[in-house]
């Protein structure tokens, strides 16, 4: 462990988490998938591309052949990443995606590990606390969250600092100081940063489709052999819920909010569910597995109220302290998100990565917007991802 306090000011970073949409239908008389077109065209400035490789010349600003290239260099870098996990071990320390070099680097705790990684194709850097040990120290600052969290935004461990980042609202930064201390944080091992916004909820069977939850609107995540995931804030277990066009209806059978942010809802014969995502631009996109994407590799989001957006993933392991309680175990991202986007999918190529838990901002000026991973949703409630 290092021994020395890192205290760093980042101001403006926003974590805030999304709203259910209040109501159903649109103020203005339009359905859901025409207020979620409109919406999201406005943000884009036209029509929304839903291809990923259309949408990632839009959201990050490529050629069509960089995205192209950025999906191929993403693919490689997992399967090297997924390799390198498995046989380093102990040793393993974490791994990031720079989207700029399509490079993948792999932290590891033992010097002598680096060269293992490079004959893989990778660069490695030596650190001294690696993923093992952020990821105890956000545990114990978990089990500090729910009592000792105010004035505090969230935190996380970030691979990259080799730190556990403690964000705190602005003025707060003795509070998170103190919240460190009373989890038996060791000073080298975690950063203080702060923010002005403080987190909020967001809140046949295709992801990112909207669906009633009868006092709101929230958005499909991903099918599954029975039914589909979602947030757990969209409703609790036993909530009804529907579809939107009034078709299709299902039940809540397991949700979980605060602590995660899951759901698993049954639906029933007149919902049928799909192997596939809604694209917000006349088409869907399949979805074939749910591996993991590692840190820095591009994702897309798809959700009713502002269709398809990309971005980057900056941050595994979030934990995000909301009013209504604290939220771990999700992932930070540079997509932009509004109310009634909760729910809905985020993909890496044709890959399930999570559902929207929330973000802040909006998609005219951007923001952030964290995940809830699937693969903890899945493996909670039982159920099988449906892919095609």
């Amino acid at each position: 462990m290092r021994t020395s306090t890192i205290v760093r000011a980042a101001g403006g970073g926003a974590l805030a988490l999304g709203l259910v949409a209040a109501g159903f239908a649109a103020l203005s008389g339009e359905s859901p998938r025409e207020a979620a077109t409109v919406a999201a065209d406005s943000a884009s400035g036209g029509s929304v591309a839903g291809d990923p490789v259309e949408a990632m010349q839009r959201d990050l600003g490529l050629s069509e052949t960089e995205a192209q290239e950025l999906l191929d260099a993403q693919a490689e870098a997992g399967q090297t990443h997924r390799a390198l996990s498995s046989d380093l071990g102990e040793d393993f320390g974490g791994s990031w995606f720079d989207i700029e070099t399509g490079t993948l680097t792999v932290a590891v705790t033992d010097a002598a590990a680096a060269d293992e990684v490079t004959a893989a194709g990778a660069e490695a850097e030596v650190v001294d606390n690696g993923q093992d040990e952020l990821d105890a120290v956000v545990a114990d600052l978990n089990a500090e969250g729910a009592e000792l969290s105010e004035g505090i935004a969230g935190w996380y461990p970030d691979i990259r600092q080799d730190s556990v980042v403690i964000t705190a609202l602005e003025g707060q930064e003795a509070a998170a100081q103190d919240f460190a201390q009373a989890a038996g944080v060791p000073e080298g091992a975690y950063t203080v940063e702060t923010t002005e916004d403080e987190p909020r909820l967001y809140a046949d069977v295709v992801g990112g489709d909207a669906y009633s939850t009868g006092g709101g609107r929230c958005s499909i995540g991903f099918a599954t052999e029975t039914g589909f995931v979602t947030a757990g804030h969209c409703g609790a277990a036993g909530t009804r819920v529907g579809s939107q066009d009034g078709s299709g209806t299902g039940t809540v059978t397991d949700a979980e909010f605060p602590g995660a942010d899951m759901a698993a809802v049954e639906t029933d014969d007149g919902w049928t569910p799909t192997p596939a995502v809604n694209d917000y631009a006349g088409g869907t996109v399949a979805v074939a597995g749910s591996e993991e994407a590692p840190e820095g590799a591009s994702v897309c989001r798809s959700g009713s109220t502002t269709g398809w957006h990309c971005g980057t993933i900056q941050a595994k392991n979030q934990s995000v302290s909301y009013p209504q309680g604290t939220v771990n175990g999700l992932t930070q991202t540079d997509v932009c998100a509004e109310p009634g986007d909760s729910g809905g999918s985020w993909l890496s190529d044709d890959q399930a990565q999570g559902v929207t838990s929330g973000g802040s901002g909006d998609c005219t000026s951007g923001g952030t917007t964290f995940f809830q991973p699937v693969n903890p949703i899945l493996e909670a409630y039982g159920v099988t991802l449906l892919t095609g």
